[in-house]
């Protein structure tokens, strides 16, 4: 699976972002995906996910009321919306994918996109 993750920048705190994941073969074979994020000197962590036919969904705890997760079968491309950024986000967000009928948790990708950085601050 190709995973192609775009959107990451600078931004202050309060404000937000969207990052995309390109998936080209995203209506395939029960394909969900995942965002997970990494900051230096941290554990990877879980961001959210959805499942192939868009029904459901989860997020971290760290960002639960603040980030959401959707995705757009017929152009191939999930997003993550994140709002109310503070400086603890900064870290390299990854867009993930698993093929998988059923909506598992934790979530456990089996494939792994680039990253794309997130830097918050003033």
């Amino acid at each position: 699976v190709q995973l192609q993750a775009s959107g990451g920048g600078l931004v202050q705190p309060g404000g937000s972002l969207r990052l995309s994941c390109v998936v080209p073969e995203l209506t395939l074979d029960y394909t969900n995906i995942g965002w997970f994020r990494q900051a230096p000197g941290k554990e990877r962590e879980f961001v959210a996910a959805v499942i192939w036919s868009g029904t459901r969904s989860s997020t971290g705890d760290s960002v639960k009321g603040r980030f959401s997760i959707s995705r757009d079968n017929a152009k191939g491309t999930v997003f993550l919306q994140m709002n109310n950024l503070k400086p603890e986000d900064t870290a390299v967000y990854y867009c993930t994918a698993d093929r998988n009928p059923y909506y598992e948790t934790p979530f456990s990708p089996t494939y792994w996109g680039q990253g794309t950085q997130v830097t918050v601050s003033s």
